[in-house]
């Protein structure tokens, strides 16, 4: 099939980086991301026929409500050609069904969707109709293909007062670095959901000591991240994990590109609002995400929300990368992207209207902490909101990619937390690759009051900083409770009336295909108190 080239006009916006919104469709089209524009003849397959087991990349499901859940699948007999090794000219009927047996003896829902090109022939269903807190099984039919039975849950009546909720988080897997196998054990510690926060692919290469290797170079195209996708999919530990139980997910940089900032890259690449166009749209084709998060004609793709179980517990997910202002005092060298410094050497930190979150979000966030009336309040974002110093002795050195880059979101965020009618604030992040437990303060060096709890969780195989940093720093950052960074794994959140128990879990190693988890400590959030505490 002979590929449509930007007019001339387009191409050069698109090299200088101003792209006016016809210009940007034309871009968008020519990249192959709004194939469904385009006339394009398509061919179905009554029976299909596959040179290989097409469901290879498992099922999942996730965004838990009352009365449905969305169920995800791919086709793709050989995940790592382009096209998953299927026709581009054909669309192929895939049924689904959905039962309280494993055996699927009565299924309690059904239908028939199109897998198409234009969506990497995956399969998004939002089904409706079942019982709000109950068990259910789910799988897909393609001809004579059967895919993996995959167990999932609904969340409960939005009146109801569960006894207690286990959840899981994690973020940061980079395929090369280390093996999943984390996600063994967490699928014994039968958690009720899987909150991701962040960098589920990394589309770079780099690290100490790696044990498998990236499928092709670095992406830039939709073919290429779905390439990537397949092959973070293939791994059977995070198959099984997908396969049981629903998932949540907010992104980070590393689904793109290494620190970029809303609509510019690390590096001011013009045509990286092209290439995040491509790398959202293979990351919807890859996740168990609601139709209504697919991709908008203009590239953008709204990931933050809500998500209740019952009276217990609202979370608040947050999309702290794509619609955040440019970083402050950015390296020459690089043009773009983060850098460490001393906070009284770089006045733009505090340059009016910086946003870490953009003010649309800003503003739902706001208004949704305040009208909440759950028991718990748990923010799932990217990173560690705690305030921070990274220098020992006098000044205070911060790193501009984080929340201590953009001070005034920072602070308007922790005073939302603050407020005595939100019950029961808790934060957990990601992407910092270490185990940081801390009691959220306005200024921690000036012993302000204890706002909220903090469990920045590290990664599941990405390295991390050295621990001897950590070390180092502790003792100039009283809030901090715990801090290690050697460690990968996930961490736990038993949850009822009384209080939310932290369980941090690691295996000794993700350098090998398995290796004993072991449980590295545990604190606990007391209801009705600020902050947190060891147990």
């Amino acid at each position: 099939m002979t590929q449509r080239l930007p007019s001339a006009r387009a191409a050069a916006a698109i090299a200088s980086g101003r792209l006016s919104r016809r210009q940007w469709l034309q871009g968008l089209a020519a990249a192959g991301l709004l194939g469904g524009l385009a006339p394009r003849q398509l061919r179905a397959q009554a029976a299909p026929r596959f040179i290989a087991e097409p469901f290879r990349l498992g099922v999942a499901s996730g965004y838990p409500t009352p009365d449905g859940i969305s169920l995800w699948t791919r086709l793709a007999p050989m995940p790592l050609v382009e096209n998953g090794g299927l026709s581009p000219d054909e669309w192929l009927p895939v049924s689904w069904q959905v039962a309280e047996d494993e055996r699927f003896g009565r299924p309690v829902a059904e239908g028939q969707v199109r897998a198409v090109p234009e969506l990497a022939h995956s399969v998004h269903v939002d089904v409706q109709g079942l019982r709000p807190d109950r068990g259910y099984y789910y799988r897909f039919l393609c001809g004579q293909a059967v895919s993996p039975v995959g167990r999932t849950r609904t969340a409960p009546a939005a009146d109801a007062m569960p006894d207690a909720l286990r959840l899981a988080f994690s973020s940061c897997q980079h395929y090369e670095q280390g093996y999943f196998s984390a996600y063994a054990e967490l699928v014994r510690d039968d958690p009720r959901l899987m909150i991701f926060l962040g960098d589920y692919i990394y589309e770079n290469s780099w690290g100490d000591e790696l044990v498998r290797r990236h499928a092709g170079g670095e992406p830039y195209t939709l073919a290429q991240y779905r390439v990537r996708h397949a092959q973070y999919k293939t791994d059977p530990d995070l198959q099984r994990a997908h396969a049981a139980m629903p998932w949540l997910f907010t992104w980070d940089d590393h689904e793109v590109d290494n620190d970029p900032s809303s609509e510019q890259s690390e590096h001011l690449d013009p045509r990286f609002l092209l290439r995040r166009a491509a790398a959202y749209q293979a990351y919807y084709e890859h996740m168990p995400l609601p139709a209504r998060m697919r991709p908008r004609l203009d590239g953008s793709m709204q990931v933050y929300g809500q998500v209740d179980f019952g009276a217990l517990l609202s979370i608040f997910l947050l999309d702290d990368r794509q619609y955040r202002s440019a970083m402050a005092c950015t390296d020459p060298a690089k043009g773009g992207g983060s850098t460490s410094l001393l906070a009284e050497s770089c006045a733009e930190l505090e340059r009016p209207g910086r946003t870490m979150l953009g003010s649309a979000q800003e503003q739902w966030l706001l208004q949704a902490l305040g009208q909440s009336g759950a028991h718990w309040n748990l923010l799932a974002q990217q990173t560690l909101l705690s305030p921070k110093d990274d220098r020992v002795g006098p000044g205070r050195e911060l790193w501009t990619d984080g929340w201590d880059g953009y001070p005034a979101s920072q602070r308007q965020l922790l005073e939302a937390l603050g407020r005595p009618e939100l019950a029961n604030p808790v934060v957990i992040g990601g992407d910092v690759h270490a185990n940081i437990v801390a009691n959220l303060q306005l200024d921690p060096w000036s012993n302000s009051p204890v706002l909220a709890a903090e469990v920045c969780g590290t990664s599941i195989s990405s390295q991390g900083w050295a621990q001897e940093n950590y070390d180092a720093i502790r003792p100039e950052n009283p809030q901090l409770l715990y801090a290690r960074s050697d460690r990968r794994g996930y961490a736990l959140l038993d949850m009822n009336r009384r209080q939310t128990q932290v369980t941090l879990r690691s295996p000794q190693t993700v350098k090998t295909p398995t290796a004993p988890v072991e449980t590295l400590a545990r604190f606990v959030v007391e209801s009705g108190r600020r902050g947190i505490r060891g147990d």
